[in-house]
């Protein structure tokens, strides 16, 4: 942090629909898929798939699984986020706010929030642990549009990562070991992360590489050779490789080498949301049981947890 600047954090997540609702929920859905850093498609393909086929079907479908997640203060992803908002202001003793690439907060209402309040100087924190093209960047593509708003620019430092920060994979261990106390020590503890196309990789996406390497460090601070621990990728769209192995097939195969009780936690998300909640949560564990697997437990994100905010803020006030 600059001396004699008054700063304040920028906290960026992805973003939520506004609502539980089939309208919401298109709205969200096409400003996301709508970005060339989610998909870098030719828009003259892209865009009549999208809107002739993909929101009309996926908008009522996706509308009734945040239904069975949506909680009394709106989105999990929102009210995490707030959480983690309010639990670092408190902690760094400067101003925190909070802006979503996509849907609301926006970014720029981020910023405009800790403008109003002084700061000179905006730490950006993107609560992705691990870098990605599709996500990451994407912060940095909002942040920019919310400039161009601007007369004056703020002075900004951009965290691009922190897959590897000792207090994230403290963070991470402590809460697997917290689980394993209270639900008991399974046979297997499998991280999923959300896959990205494998072309984006091929094209020198780092983010499989931050992956392992956050698996392999988690391990390590567990104690858990290979036969203990693995990682595979969730969420996979389309018709085109995704990065593997794919998180349902690891699943599937699991019970016929021997692993009968697994536990599944979910490393790249910062916040618990529709993919952990029902994805792996209800729809991996039907998986899991359908092959022959006799006991899954889903280990929730690091959401609001105080070793995460420590870490938030050693990753603030080192910047």
């Amino acid at each position: 942090m600059s001396q004699g600047k008054k700063s304040g954090v920028l906290l960026v997540n992805l973003g939520t629909p506004d609502a539980p609702t089939a309208p919401a929920i298109k709205r969200f859905l096409s400003e996301f898929l709508h970005d060339h850093r989610v998909v870098n498609l030719s828009r003259w393909l892209w865009c009549p798939l999208l809107h002739g086929v993909i929101l009309p079907i996926r908008s009522p479908k996706v509308a009734k699984l945040y239904q069975t997640v949506w909680m009394e203060e709106g989105s999990p992803l929102l009210v995490y986020s707030q959480r983690q908002q309010q639990k670092l202001a408190q902690v760094v003793d400067m101003p925190v706010s909070l802006g979503m690439t996509y849907g609301n907060p926006s970014v720029f209402v981020g910023l405009q929030s800790l403008l109003e309040q002084g700061v000179e100087e905006v730490i950006v924190l993107p609560l992705y642990p691990q870098y990605s093209g599709t996500t990451t960047a994407a912060v940095s593509d909002a942040l920019t549009r919310a400039y161009k708003k601007m007369p004056v620019l703020p002075h900004y430092k951009f965290v691009r990562d922190y897959y590897e920060h000792p207090l994230y994979i403290k963070a991470l261990a402590e809460s697997v070991r917290k689980h394993w106390q209270e639900h008991g020590q399974s046979d297997y503890l499998l991280c999923s992360y959300h896959g990205i196309p494998k072309r984006l990789a091929d094209e020198g996406d780092i983010y499989p590489q931050h992956c392992e390497r956050t698996t392999e460090l988690l391990a390590q601070e567990l104690g858990l050779d290979e036969s203990k621990i693995g990682m595979s990728y969730q969420s996979r769209f389309g018709k085109e490789e995704w990065l593997k192995p794919y998180t349902d097939k690891t699943l599937e195969e699991l019970p016929g080498k021997g692993v009968k009780s697994i536990s599944i936690i979910a490393p790249a998300f910062s916040s618990d949301c529709l993919e952990t909640l029902e994805e792996i949560s209800e729809q991996c564990k039907e998986t899991f049981i359908e092959a022959g697997g006799d006991n899954f437990t889903y280990i929730p994100c690091l959401n609001d947890d105080d070793l995460h905010i420590e870490m938030m803020a050693d990753i603030v006030g080192n910047v």
